[in-house]
């Protein structure tokens, strides 16, 4: 029988994979801020059970690579409501940490290779995107072709993170 914890963070993550790119391509800026902070606080949530399935399970690196993302997207939430250009700071933190959360939830073998597969992807992107910030390029969380390109590859990572979470106990 699946954990009522599972299934809260799968709702958790769902809730953040839609309404994080649902935000990405939305004009207003009341509406893309009311969306991203709905979906940060599910993926914290979501985030949080995870750490402590994993911790229990004696995965520690996997527990710790969702602490991370976990805080990463703290990052993320805290600087939202500021407004696009204001939240490049923590922008750039929370990808930061969201691209060493994700190499570390994925580095064990603990996820199908394709998840793992695209957690990396969605890393390298989310890295490149920062560096290019730090750099002085005039990058938006919303900006293409990057940082956009990653969270196609976040939400695939979700996904599966979700199916995992949802796959019926032998």
């Amino acid at each position: 029988m699946r954990s009522t914890s599972d299934t809260i963070a799968a709702i958790g993550l769902a809730i953040g994979g839609a309404l994080g790119m649902a935000g990405t391509f939305v004009a207003s800026d009341a509406l893309r801020e009311t969306l991203w902070t709905i979906d940060g606080v599910g993926v914290v949530v979501a985030a949080a059970l995870l750490v402590v399935k994993y911790q229990r399970l004696g995965n520690d690196l996997v527990a710790a690579g969702f602490l991370t993302f976990l805080a990463g997207e703290s990052l993320l939430l805290a600087g939202n409501a500021a407004g696009l250009e204001a939240s490049v700071p923590s922008y750039v933190g929370g990808i930061c940490l969201w691209a060493a959360g994700l190499v570390m939830v994925s580095a064990p073998k603990t996820f199908a290779l394709w998840m793992r597969l695209t957690a990396f992807v969605a890393a390298v992107l989310f890295v490149v995107s920062a560096v290019m910030m730090l750099w002085g390029a005039p990058l938006l969380p919303t900006s293409a072709p990057l940082p956009a390109a990653g969270y196609p590859f976040l939400v695939l990572t979700f996904i599966g993170w979700i199916s995992t979470l949802l796959k019926p106990e032998r």
